[in-house]
Parts: structure tokens; sequence; C-alpha cells
């Protein structure tokens, strides 16, 4: 914790990273993590709370080993977003902010991620699944409960778990920044044409 804070010229300021680390260790924003983030930076464990509780990426109790998201924002949900969220409750047997028995997979309805040119998208431990179908989806699901995530369409070649990539949120580089897919066709040819660019 004290290497995270060191990063900030306000110390306040470490407050987000602080609270990905310790779901990075509880799996979730404890409590007792937010006492020690309040000591640590001297503040009141009101104003860690608020931040806790105001970003949906800090998760009050214990989500799955792979936390998946579905769009249903607008362009998501009329691309087959909803029609995948409902299918996925179905097939896990779980409802929203839900865990599998086994503990594997978490399934929560979330708002745009800014990938609209990869509708519908699904997320996992915040990364992508583009261009997602109902079988395509089961399938994702299916591979992290037998222990083999099929890996995202962009970002890294591998799933981490969420704890793992709660580390790095925290900060904590886990080497792997520059690995996969960082930008693919669709993206590039939006900037290509807010360029001018007619090729």
């Amino acid at each position: 914790m004290e290497t995270i804070i060191k990063r900030y010229p306000r110390p306040r300021s470490a407050i987000m990273p602080l609270l990905h680390f310790v779901q990075s260790r509880a799996g979730y924003v404890t409590n007792e993590g937010i006492e020690i983030i309040a000591q640590q930076l001297e503040l009141a464990a009101a104003e860690v709370t608020a931040v806790s509780t105001f970003y949906t990426q800090y998760k009050p109790t214990p989500v799955g080993e792979y936390h998946v998201g579905v769009c249903t924002n607008t362009l998501c949900a009329i691309m087959g977003g909803d029609e995948i969220m409902g299918a996925l409750k179905d097939h896990l047997g779980i409802e929203n902010d839900g865990v599998t028995a086994d503990g594997k997979v978490s399934l929560e309805h979330i708002e745009c991620n800014a990938a609209c040119d990869y509708a519908p998208v699904v997320m996992a431990n915040w990364e992508f699944y583009d261009n997602q179908t109902v079988q395509s989806a089961k399938d994702l699901v299916d591979s992290m409960r037998a222990g083999n995530p099929k890996p995202p369409t962009r970002g890294p070649n591998t799933l981490v778990t969420w704890k793992q990539a709660s580390e790095v949120l925290a900060g904590l580089n886990d080497g792997r920044a520059n690995e996969g897919v960082q930008a693919g066709g669709p993206t590039l040819l939006g900037l290509k044409i807010a360029k001018g660019e007619t090729k």
C-alpha cells in the first residue's frame, strides 16, 4: 500500500488504486480494507466508503473468479445484449449480480464500455469479448467454469482472474500491457474517417 501511495503527490489520490488493491486480496472491498485505507491516508472511513460505493467497479460482496459483464446499453441491447444477458442468467442459474455455486462466474448487467463498434460486447474481468452471440457467450462462461477461459478478443492473450485483474488496476504491472490486439479494424476505420481519410 505504501508503494501505491508514494506514486501520488497527494495521498488521497491513491484511494481508487488502493480499493483495487483490497479487491486483489479479498476479492471485494471489505469493511476492514476500507478502514485500513482510511488509516493509511488519514481520512475518515466515510470518505473511502463514498468512493467505493460510487463506482460500480468496486464490489461490496464477493464476485466470481471470472466476473462477466454484459453490456445492455442501447446499441449492444438492440444488437443482442439483452438476449445474451437473459440467456446467461438461465444458463448459469443466477440473476444479475449473482455468483455461481462453484464461485467461478458472476454476472452483471453493465452500461456502455465504449466499444459500440463491436456490439454486442461482453466483458470478463474488464477484458473485451466482442461481437458476441448467445452461443459464444455460453461457450465463454462454460470455458471459465472448466478452468480454461477463452482468450479476450482484444488485449492480453489470456484471461486473468478477478483478483489478478484488480492487481493490475491497482497499478501493479503484470508485464502484459502490450499483448494481443489493441485496436481492431472497426475502431481504426472510425479514426480514419474522423481524420478525413477515405482509404
